[in-house]
């Protein structure tokens, strides 16, 4: 019999999903909980946001001490979280100022804007157009859609919004040759999380922060699934040795609070001026009470080492496993950000390690995605490895 929750669901929440059979109730560090009072390893942690894991008791703490405080006072008044908040980021990265919004779909709308308004404010407003990459994702806003390169996500929407181009990823030359008197920037994630955990070559983003710098046009880099830690380092960029002009954040800023972010320098940040652009919610004394407590615990508990170290035993596990099925083409990723490309569809082998009690996931089809908590040990990826040597050897017309 169809569980009472599910059937309910399915009667009242718009269908925007294709969800699992599954009602999860509670969570504790790398564990799920359903509503039968199964137990499932996390190996998806929200898509890449839980980083502390589940109900982590230093978010829960400042999240209730800030709420018994003082929830939401609007944006017309300065709080004391926010400001610590953007101080923190600030003092970490190349970045001088700090606009907050609700997720990274905003955060990534807030520099598509940015963008806009400095060259306009430079003098010189034929410069709008982006250039963006093939099989990113930037968000389901009309302008992030518009600017993403996966016409799936666009379809049914048309028209989308003019001034986006788009070349393929990891390919400086296709950079250089679209750059015209109308390029503002060039936007894109350091990893295509979304797009298949697709890494760059190791001068790629060099080579784009050249080009950029050469052209006189912004560099805007979406750290939104790469940032806060997940790839081994607080940003992914600094794996490259560059910065850009604009970064986006969101994801596991506040872990599993709504929350994004767009950081960007002095010069670029003037272009914003007071009524430019706005956010209601954006950095409310709650959330960022709890974001502010998330990162000062990944940087306290050194999770960030935790997540290189995992990250490559991790890797190794995958890499064995690629030895032992041919359907395994590819492993790929950095850090805790980790994919593996199958010749075969990859949904079954989803079904199959969540009736096992692991939960994992899967991009464009064929591309297994493993974005666990920053807290996850040796014994659960061994655990979820040995789950994988088993499913995989199971044949396809089982």
């Amino acid at each position: 019999m169809k569980n009472e929750i599910i059937q309910k669901a399915d009667t009242v929440i718009a269908r925007t999903y294709k969800r699992f059979p599954l009602v999860l109730v509670k969570g504790c560090g790398n564990r799920l909980w359903d509503d039968q009072g199964r137990q499932y390893t996390d190996f998806v942690a929200g898509i890449a946001v839980c980083n502390l894991g589940h109900a982590h008791p230093a978010v829960v703490d400042a999240l209730v001490k800030q709420a018994q405080v003082l929830f939401h006072v609007s944006n017309l008044y300065y709080t004391v979280p926010q400001v610590e908040l953007a101080a923190w980021l600030v003092e970490r990265c190349f970045a001088d100022r700090v606009f907050f919004c609700n997720s990274g779909a905003e955060a990534n709308e807030a520099a598509i804007k940015l963008a806009r308004k400095y060259f306009r404010e430079k003098g010189d407003p034929r410069r709008f157009r982006i250039i963006t990459m093939e099989k990113s994702f930037h968000g389901r806003t009309m302008a992030t859609l518009s600017a993403t390169g996966q016409e799936r996500i666009k379809y049914g929407f048309d028209p989308v919004l003019a001034g986006f181009d788009f070349v393929p990823f990891n390919d400086i030359a296709a950079v250089e040759e679209k750059i015209g008197p109308e390029t503002c920037a060039v936007m894109l994630e350091p990893i295509q999380g979304e797009g298949g955990i697709r890494c760059p070559d190791s001068l790629y983003l060099k080579g784009l922060r050249r080009i950029c710098d050469e052209k006189g046009i912004l560099l805007i880099l979406d750290e939104i699934q790469t940032g806060i830690g997940r790839t081994g380092r607080l940003f992914a960029h600094q794996h490259f040795g560059i910065e850009p002009d604009i970064m986006t954040l969101a994801k596991a800023l506040a872990n599993g609070l709504p929350i994004g972010a767009m950081l960007t320098r002095e010069q670029v940040a003037e272009a914003f001026g007071p009524g430019s652009h706005a956010s209601t919610f954006g950095g409310t004394p709650v959330i960022t009470a709890a974001s502010l407590a998330t990162l000062q615990t990944i940087e306290k508990e050194g999770l960030i080492e935790n997540c290189r170290k995992m990250g490559a035993y991790f890797r190794e596990k995958l890499a064995w496993l690629k030895t032992r099925h041919d359907c395994i083409q590819d492993v790929r990723g950095l850090g805790l950000l980790l994919g593996v490309k199958l010749s075969v569809p990859g949904d079954p082998v989803v079904l199959a390690c969540m009736e096992r009690g692991f939960l994992i996931n899967c991009i464009q089809g064929e591309v297994l995605r493993f974005v666990p908590p920053l807290t996850v040990g040796q014994q659960d990826i061994d655990a979820l490895a040995a789950c994988l040597d088993e499913v995989l050897s199971i044949p396809v017309d089982a």
